[in-house]
């Protein structure tokens, strides 16, 4: 049951990301691709800030070994799909978002382990790296890595403005399956015992469970929109960036 539901969560991870990287004119990529200041501000708030913010919230809430490391792992992650999501629903910079999310998965394949290793160590005294599922991680990674090529190539050969659109209702309605399909998943666990139940009932955990994963969230998104406003980033794009940062 859990291969199927890891299949079903990638299929979705695929067709929004494909969706998405499709509605993109190639030539927008190219412009986005040149604008090495919003890029590297992206960049900045993914890898250095977000995770900073996951482990001061791990830290100050005391949370326990399974909930600190998966929010930790969250937090070290890449923006990926879903902000390309967002950013599609908040008519954002499309483009620079697709850029924004191949350059940081790209990069996570170091950023992601190098972060983990700092702030998991640092947060918790027993080696929890080693316990981490690594090769779901970087499966996940080339999932969204070969959607955003396929897309663009797709983009880029077919040359129609119906076929964009097409991609783009694909992406929206892979979007909103995968969160109801990761809710469904989240919230249908079964197991014994206390800490199991714990682990699986995604509407029965304790307060931390939910200020926790609330606060990166909101304090990524407050940092984003001082330091892109203080950089003059145009608001599209300040808009792009805080969504891929949180």
């Amino acid at each position: 049951m859990e291969a199927l539901a890891e299949a079903g969560s990638s299929v979705l991870l695929f067709l929004l990301v494909f969706g998405m990287s499709a509605t993109v004119d190639i030539r927008n990529i190219r412009s986005a691709l040149s604008n090495k200041n919003a890029i590297f501000t992206g960049l900045f708030l993914q890898f250095a800030v977000l995770p900073f913010l996951g482990f001061a919230v791990v830290k100050a809430l005391e949370m326990n070994k399974a909930m600190g490391v998966s929010l930790l792992v969250v937090t070290s992650s890449p923006g990926g799909s879903y902000s390309n999501w967002w950013c599609s629903m908040f008519n954002a910079d499309l483009a620079l978002s697709v850029t924004m999310t191949a350059i940081s998965t790209l990069c996570s394949v170091v950023m992601l382990p190098f972060n983990l290793v700092i702030y998991a160590k640092g947060s918790f005294e027993t080696d929890v790296v080693k316990q981490l599922d690594w090769v779901s991680l970087f499966i996940a990674l080339v999932v969204v890595i070969s959607a955003i090529g396929l897309g663009l190539l797709a983009s880029a050969k077919i040359h129609s403005h119906i076929f964009n659109l097409w991609a783009n209702k694909i992406g929206n309605l892979a979007g909103v399956a995968l969160v109801l399909f990761s809710v469904v998943v989240s919230s249908t666990g079964e197991g014994e015992g206390e800490s199991n139940a714990e682990d699986t009932a995604l509407w029965d955990r304790s307060w931390i469970f939910y200020l926790g994963v609330a606060s990166p969230c909101f304090l990524g998104l407050v940092v984003s929109n001082i330091l892109t406003t203080g950089l003059q980033l145009k608001q599209p794009e300040r808009v792009t960036v805080s969504v891929e940062c949180c």
